[in-house]
């Protein structure tokens, strides 16, 4: 019994291991969810630097949905050229939406940027409390207010995002005998997966929170312009690549 127990703990922790090094290396790469989450971050009067735990939460939950559905067999559909197209041209649109919003919205000056000009430490907390997990939030967003929901709807709109399930998510699964007959091998990897996101972007929620303070408007207003305009060029490649594939 001692000896089958260790070997299922063995099991465990090499399969989370390595889906959490699978995941990270995919977190680590430029996107929309990393865009999304920066701005979010920024743009989160109190506690923003736990905004990547509520994308990744909302991340997880649609990532579950879709492990179900490849055990199910729903790998068969994602794989049709038809659907990666249908998926890259919505997807592209979404991004391009996104990008958009929010060079719309820094044009017309309607970017908050209180952060730069008062103290949001525990210490000298001048900002009155919101809870943004609700989706209160009366600062800037580009129609997601609420990083739970943003995490969902960025993630099932980044048709990369559905590819990579479909490809490499599957064959890991497969080649680990990842299914609904081996419950610990199936938790060890959706574990290991969403700790691998999780600890990315907790780390970017709080780099960009702490950094954005030591920066001018001028300098901010120019990250976001970057990000606007990388979700806009994101979205036209995403929804054209997939006809020349």
């Amino acid at each position: 019994m001692s000896a089958e127990l260790t070997g299922s703990l063995s099991l465990f922790w090499l399969i989370f291991s390595l889906s959490f090094l699978v995941a990270l290396t995919g977190a680590m790469a430029p996107g929309p969810l990393l865009t999304y989450t920066i701005i979010k971050s920024g743009q989160t009067p109190n506690q923003g630097y736990l905004v990547g735990l509520w994308v990744i939460i909302g991340h997880a939950l649609v990532e579950m949905i879709i492990i179900v559905g490849l055990l199910c067999g729903f790998s068969h559909i994602l794989q049709k050229p038809f659907v990666i197209r249908l998926i890259g041209v919505a997807g592209g649109m979404i991004l391009i939406w996104f990008g958009v919003s929010i060079l719309k919205d820094l044009s017309r000056g309607m970017v908050g940027v209180d952060f730069f000009e008062k103290d949001i430490s525990p210490e000298k907390n001048l900002l009155p409390e919101k809870d943004f997990s609700s989706g209160a939030a009366d600062t800037y967003n580009p129609g997601l207010s609420n990083p739970v929901i943003g995490g969902i709807t960025v993630s099932m709109s980044n048709p990369y995002w559905w590819i990579w399930w479909a490809t490499i998510g599957l064959a890991f699964m497969t080649r680990f005998d990842i299914s609904f007959e081996n419950p610990i091998k199936l938790m060890a990897f959706f574990v290991g997966h969403e700790a691998g996101d999780l600890i990315w972007y907790l780390a970017v929620s709080f780099l960009t929170f702490f950094g954005l303070k030591r920066l001018n408007k001028k300098i901010y207003y120019g990250i976001l312009t970057f990000c606007g305009g990388f979700m806009i060029l994101f979205g036209l490649y995403l929804g054209i690549s997939p006809f020349f594939q």
